[in-house]
């Protein structure tokens, strides 16, 4: 069964960056974050697979050119770094793992593993 554990959130102004870590174990090829805002559904953020030697990515479009997911299984980590923050990208943002290949990697249902969150705070 896998474990995940979110670092990194935090408060920022409008315009910051924040990095998030997500350490994990073991070694899962179908990684993504989301967030859930108050009185909102849990929404896809940023996805990673791999497949083999490559690897790729997956971006809401509300982030895309903002955030970059990455993937370290030398340290175990899955990485978003999260730049030109707005206030809208206030939330509680997760680490999910294990969705099966072929699967929407948006769907929150598809991630049967999944960190307890770590809050992100925007400030305008």
């Amino acid at each position: 069964q896998a474990q995940l554990v979110e670092s990194g959130g935090g408060s920022v102004q409008a315009g910051g960056s924040l990095r998030l870590s997500c350490a994990y174990t073991p070694i899962t090829n179908h990684m993504a974050w989301f967030r859930q805002a108050p009185g909102k559904e849990r929404e896809g953020v940023a996805a990673v697979s791999a497949g083999g030697a490559l690897r790729f990515y997956f971006y809401a479009d509300s982030v895309k050119g903002r955030f970059t997911i990455s993937q370290d299984n030398a340290k175990n980590t899955l990485s978003l770094q999260m730049n030109s923050l707005k206030p809208e990208d206030t939330a509680m943002y997760f680490c999910a793992a294990g969705r099966p290949p072929g699967m929407d990697w948006g769907y929150a249902s598809a991630y049967p593993y999944w960190g307890q969150g770590t809050q992100v705070t925007v400030s305008s």
